[in-house]
């Protein structure tokens, strides 16, 4: 008795038309979206900016009695005890000679943040445009 089979033939290739398919539809896709993306852009420095010293800034010193005391780091010597009124003015002054004078606040860790907070707030008032906390690091 003999059996009728049949023998199918093994495939030994891989069929590759859904792979080229499926690249051309992603190749579509990045080509329509590519040109939708902008690409990142940074500002350059200019020569005259970079060339210009930065502003020593004032440091206003808040000891724990609520004392006031003035570091002026452009003129070389020793810090004065000042009150607001005087803060005022001297802030006024050093505007007259640059309007971006900066003011840094360095107060002690017992003062009270209302202290600090009423400074920046008389800065401010002032139209002091950079007003920075000063703290050490650990």
């Amino acid at each position: 008795m003999a059996r009728h089979r049949n023998k199918r033939r093994l495939m030994n290739e891989i069929n590759v038309v859904p792979y080229i398919d499926v690249m051309l539809v992603l190749l579509i896709i990045f080509m329509i979206t590519a040109p939708l993306i902008s690409p990142g852009q940074i500002e350059l420095p200019q020569v005259g900016k970079s060339l210009t010293p930065p502003v020593a800034p004032l440091e206003i010193m808040i000891e724990p009695d609520g004392s006031l005391t003035l570091h002026d780091r452009s003129i070389t010597g020793a810090a004065q005890k000042i009150n607001l009124n005087e803060l005022i003015g001297i802030v006024k002054q050093k505007q007259m000679n640059n309007i971006e004078q900066p003011v840094v606040i360095a107060a002690d860790k017992n003062v009270r943040y209302e202290e600090v907070m009423n400074v920046m707030d008389i800065l401010q008032q002032q139209q002091v445009k950079k007003i920075g906390l000063l703290a050490r690091q650990k």
